[in-house]
Formats: structure tokens, sequence, C-alpha cells
């Protein structure tokens, strides 16, 4: 291609990786481009705190390709005069304005955005091509590959072919230690042995955004207490700084307690790198090279236990996820195995419910826009599977209440995972507890006006009487699993009438839903 040739460059908010290859070429016929718009603001209601991230992370990614990189770069502000709030509009606009003759994009995460553009560029009057986004350890779909022609796809094989290909934790074929996987030591509840070191957050100001949002009228859920205090990454700086605070203060007690949970104390040993891995600000394999390296040198106090398990959430189940996601879209985000039909209750959009365990999970996810894996998949997420809500409407509330939330890394743990709704593609078998689960790995139970041993009665907890009605109402289907024999066996083993009043107090919290 003739170097004189220009070049438009589209870069979307979630590809904020300055280490990418483009920004290596020093020709000023290239320009780069960002852009606000309303319909990613509007697919689903999302958290203002989610907003605001990506759109302060976005403004500073193209101040730092000008200030720093030399790179020409036009941005459009959600409110900007002539913003035709479209990726193909403001393309095209530019295309014409400017005389490109020649674009460029980086590949999206999102099923919908790659389809949106796979369809656009075919209708260019100018030629266009795709890059890699050069973030992910395997290619999109490398699982897919791996698992043709079988029915279950198991997490566990993928995760030993990524530490294999990329000589993580390995000594020559073979696990480091000889055993591949230490998830049998990372289930322990908090038992204040150690203190819970206190985040170093990030201080950004979003006054600016706060006023864009109310100015444009963009629907919003969540809050955000003090506006000139936003407390996510977003920029590199801030991620490489918070990524160095995880290994120094949480990584040597990370694994232990990584299902633990406490009331009032949302992030525990968690990393909270996320979103600033999700919009690329780091790489997964840069933020598993730094745990490993300070693990290494630290291997007298950090047990194997604590790294293994961090290594297997960023280079396994997230690789894992994204590989289903593309191997099943679009027919992924239809599925609805235990064809449940039930609205969502409204206090998951306010919080207030007298269960403890969902206040506490609900409002933290409200004030911060997060919660870790636990209290999604076994709080909020073993609820709704409980109460047989409709996926639809569960994909929804995970992909707008939560800052990381990308469908890519979302529907496959909600839909798949959390909701079983998949049929077992992603999960071996549904996620469910009654209180007694709840009880052991958290203190919520403590502070509940609901009594966590009573399955009827006065002030019994919904989980109890509820997980036992999910499994007589879905025994068809799931009798013949293997890893919940034991569980039909216990229902079967139940006096009748003792059935009967669990049955019938399940039925009573599902009538009156909004009132528990």
């Amino acid at each position: 291609m003739d170097n004189k040739e220009k070049k438009l460059r589209l870069i979307l908010g979630d590809q904020l990786n300055e280490n990418h290859s483009w920004f290596l070429e020093n020709d000023e016929n290239i320009t780069y481009c960002l852009m606000e718009i309303l319909p990613e603001t509007e697919y689903v209601t999302h958290h203002i705190q989610k907003i605001i991230g990506f759109f302060l992370a976005m403004r500073n990614f193209a101040q730092h390709l000008t200030q720093h990189k030399n790179k020409n770069v036009i941005y459009f502000k959600l409110d900007d005069a002539n913003n035709l709030q479209s990726f193909e509009k403001n393309i095209l606009q530019l295309i014409e304005n400017q005389s490109f003759n020649h674009f460029e994009y980086l590949e999206p995460d999102e099923y919908r955005v790659e389809k949106l553009l796979e369809v656009f560029t075919k209708t260019l009057p100018i030629t266009s091509k795709k890059y890699t986004t050069e973030h992910f350890l395997t290619d999109k779909y490398d699982l897919q590959k791996m698992f043709e022609g079988k029915k279950m796809f198991l997490m566990e094989n993928f995760y030993r072919k990524i530490r294999q290909k990329f000589n993580i934790l390995m000594n020559g074929n073979e696990p480091e230690t000889g055993k591949w996987n230490y998830d049998a030591d990372n289930r322990k509840s908090y038992d204040a042995k150690y203190p819970i070191p206190t985040p170093k957050l990030p201080q950004n100001d979003a006054t600016e955004i706060v006023d864009l949002i109310q100015k444009m009228n963009i629907k919003t859920i969540g809050k955000l207490k003090n506006p000139t205090q936003f407390l996510w990454c977003i920029n590199r700086e801030q991620a490489l700084d918070y990524c160095q605070f995880f290994v120094e203060k949480c990584l040597i007690h990370f694994g232990t307690y990584e299902d633990a949970m406490v009331e009032g104390e949302p992030f525990l040993f968690h990393s909270r790198l996320s979103f600033a891995m999700n919009i690329k600000l780091l790489s997964p394999l840069e933020v598993v090279e730094k745990a490993i390296s300070h693990w290494k040198k630290n291997q007298n106090t950090i047990t194997y236990s604590q790294i293994e398990g961090f290594v297997r959430q960023i280079i396994g189940w997230r690789e894992y996820m994204r590989g289903i996601y593309w191997a099943k879209m679009p027919e992924f985000a239809t599925l609805n195995f235990f064809e449940n039909k039930r609205n969502i209750p409204t206090w998951f959009w306010t919080g207030q419910t007298k269960m403890n365990c969902l206040k506490q999970t609900i409002n933290q996810s409200l004030d911060l826009a997060f919660a870790h894996h636990i209290q999604r998949l076994m709080i909020t997420g073993n609820f709704l599977l409980l109460a047989g809500i409709n996926p639809d409407e569960v994909d929804s509330w995970y992909l707008g209440i939560y800052i990381d939330a990308l469908e890519w890394v979302e529907i496959t743990n909600t839909r798949g995972m959390s909701q079983f709704a998949d049929g077992g593609i992603v999960g071996t078998k549904p996620y469910v507890s009654s209180a007694n689960y709840i009880d052991k790995m958290s203190n919520y139970c403590k502070n509940c006006q609901y009594d966590k041993k009573k399955k009827y009665g006065q002030n019994a907890c919904p989980f109890n009487s509820l997980y036992w009605n999910f499994y007589d109402k879905n025994t068809e289907k799931l009798i013949k699993n293997p890893r919940i024999g034991m569980m039909y066996q216990t229902w079967k083993k139940t006096l009748p009438e003792e059935k009967q009043k669990i049955l019938t107090q399940a039925n009573y919290y599902l009538e009156n839903i909004e009132k528990i």
C-alpha cells in the first residue's frame, strides 16, 4: 500500500491498548478515531460508573496518543454538534470530509459490533482491513477447534493448553508442582486471621462526564457518591500502579479467601483489575507475569495455591469464557434450558430486600459497580436461578450493573455458568445452594431477619425452600446428572408431608417475590 494513502483507524472504547503494533508506525497520513455514541449507552441500562469509566478512559487514551505518541486523533464527544451518534455515519462523514481512502479497525470483542462493522465495511466506497487487538492469549476460535464435535467444553483442558503454550508455572511440559489445579485450597471463608488491605484507589474527576450524562438524558442505574472521586483506573499508569498494589498487598491471601464474602468489605484480597484488562489498559499476560515474578521472590510467604488460583482466573477462566462466546454466539444469547419466564424483582434495581445477603451484594453493586465472582454466582445468580427468572432479564441486569461487564465475558458467565441456561456447555451442574453455603462462606446470615436453619415457617430463609423447589420442579431435566444425584436421593427420602411444607413455602415466596 502506498504510504501517501490516507488511512482512518477506528478504536473502540474497549481497545485502549497503547502497546498495539499500530502505534509503532510513524505515518502522518494515519488518523485514529474514537467516538462516544448514544447507542453504546442504551443497549442496556448501564451503571453510571460504567459509562463514566469508559468515557474517561477513552478521553485519556486519545490525549495520550496525541501528546505522547504524536498521533493524529479525531475524538467525538457525545454532545459534539457533528456527532451523528453512529459508528457508520461518523466514519462515512470523515471519509467524505477528509478524503480518507482506506479504513481499518481492530477486531471487536462483542458479536453485535463485529457483525455491524463486517456489514458496514462491505458497503464502503474505499478499501478496508481488520486487525487483531493483540490482547488475548488465544485466538477467538481456538476453543471451538479444540472441542470440535464435543458437547462439553472442559475449562481445565483449555487452561492446561494455555499454561503449556506460554510456559506459565511449568516445568517442561508438566506443571511446576506436579499438580495443575489448587481450586480445593481456594474455598475458605474469611476468618480474620489476616487484615484486609486498604485498597489504594485512584482519584479521578468525573464531574464533566456526570454533567454530560445528565445533559444527554442518559438513563443509568447505580450511583456515584462524589463525582470528583471516581475510583476506577482510567489509564495505563493507574492500572499498573493498582496491579502492583495487588501483587504486593493482596496476592499473599488471594487464593485462600477468593470465595469469601464479608459484610462491609467489598474487595477483600481481589485484584479489581478486570475493568482495566477488559478495556485493554493491561494485558492478561503482563498481569500474570507480574504476579508470578512477585510470587517467585516471596515463595517463603506466598504459597503456591495463591498464585495458581490467580493465574487460573486470568489465563484460564477469562480466555475460556471468550472461547465459549465465539464458539456459540449468536445462539447462546437465546438459550433457556429451564424455560424460565419470571420477571426479575424490582428490588434488584434498588437493593430494598429483607434478605441480607442480597441486600449487601446488590447495594454494593449499585454503589461501586463491583461484586466479586462468588457474590455474582452464589448470591445474586443463585437466587435468580432458584426463582426461575428469565435469563434475558438476568443478562441485562449483569451486563448493565458491573463496570467490567462486556458481553463476551458477561453472558457466558451469566447465562452459562450462573443460570445453566445453556444446559451444561459451561458448567457440569447448576450452581445453586441453600442458606448453608451462604452461611459457610460469609457473615451475611448473622444480620438477617430470616432464619438460615428453617426451610418453612415464619422467617424461614427463602434460599432453603427455593433450593428444594428448584430440584423438584426440574427433576426431569436434572435427575440423570451424576453430579447432583445425591440431592435427589436426599429429596426422595424426605417425608411427603415435609416436602409439601417446603414446596408450599417456596410457592409463597415466589408469589410474593417483591416483598421478600
